[in-house]
């Protein structure tokens, strides 16, 4: 699906950042912002996009430090409400005044956040493989993986990379699956090595005592959605939502609330699953045509 780069100047005007527009249709569709998680960026929602994009217009972005959006020479500023403050750059710049958001992991946490700064920005949300609660078990994982690691040698080598890091949260992936992962999370150098398409300085926020990607408690920006339309997908053997968070994220929740299970993945689902595709498309077409 073909989109335009829109490059623009982060929040604190120091940074120069990017973010995929998918075009609509109609001039008058409606918008969604889609963020991705810690180490990917704007190429990990082109399944989406396959079956999204002409019937709304996507914006995708590259938060800083991933994929053509600058690198922040300052590490410290790698944290959500930086995040959050260059998203509202981004919307603003675009004369986009409320949208649909779909936020896979870290870019969920940002959705949350987001809410809390701006009330009403968000027509309705889909949560992919995250909530309030963040188990130990994936967050251990993820701090085992992210951060410096040297470039790999080629496509294969960063498909087997991939394949290391993530098998057990898509045991049923084959080569070409993990192929086309690689092509997503990582970019090719100069010299032909391959590197993941990310800031290795980014992992300073998820480990040891100055870790800021998560906040303490997340469940009064839980809370504060009150009756914003609400989709969940979870992974079903995911290590980083529970099944028991989704089921309180439900009890808590006043307005519409929907949770879709996706059978044998983990953290997180690709959104291009049957019982993900479905369910994305069902809500966005109730909650933001």
């Amino acid at each position: 699906m073909d989109y335009a780069l829109h490059r623009y100047r982060s929040a604190c005007g120091r940074l120069d950042l990017v973010a995929r527009d998918y075009p609509a249709a109609r001039p008058d569709a409606p918008v969604l912002l889609l963020m991705h998680g810690l180490t990917r960026n704007s190429a990990d929602f082109a399944p989406v996009a396959a079956y999204l994009a002409g019937e709304y217009r996507l914006i995708v972005p590259d938060q800083r430090g991933r994929g053509l959006s600058q690198w922040d020479p300052d590490p410290a500023q790698y944290r959500p409400d930086i995040y959050c403050a260059d998203m509202f750059a981004l919307l603003d710049g675009l004369g986009i005044e409320d949208c649909g958001v779909i936020g896979t992991s870290m870019g969920g946490l940002m959705a949350l956040v987001m809410q809390a700064m701006r009330p009403g920005f968000a027509r309705a949300m889909v949560f992919n493989d995250i909530g309030p609660v963040l188990e130990a078990e994936g967050l251990t994982r993820i701090q085992g993986y992210v951060g410096p690691g040297g470039p790999m040698a080629d496509w294969n080598a960063a498909a087997a990379r991939c394949r290391a890091i993530n098998s057990s949260a898509f045991p049923d992936f084959g080569q070409a699956d993990w192929m086309a992962f690689a092509r997503r999370t990582c970019v090719e150098n100069p010299d032909g090595t391959v590197s993941f398409a990310y800031d290795p300085e980014i992992s300073k926020g998820v480990s040891g005592e100055d870790a800021t990607v998560v906040p303490p408690d997340l469940w009064p920006l839980w809370d504060a959605l009150d009756a914003i339309p609400v989709l969940v997908i979870r992974g079903a053997i995911s290590d980083l939502l529970s099944a028991a968070t989704v089921a309180e994220m439900a009890s808590r929740h006043s307005g519409p609330y929907e949770a879709v299970e996706v059978p044998r993945v983990g953290h997180a689902p690709i959104l291009d699953e049957a019982p993900a595709r479905a369910a994305i498309t069902a809500f966005c077409k109730e909650h933001m045509g």
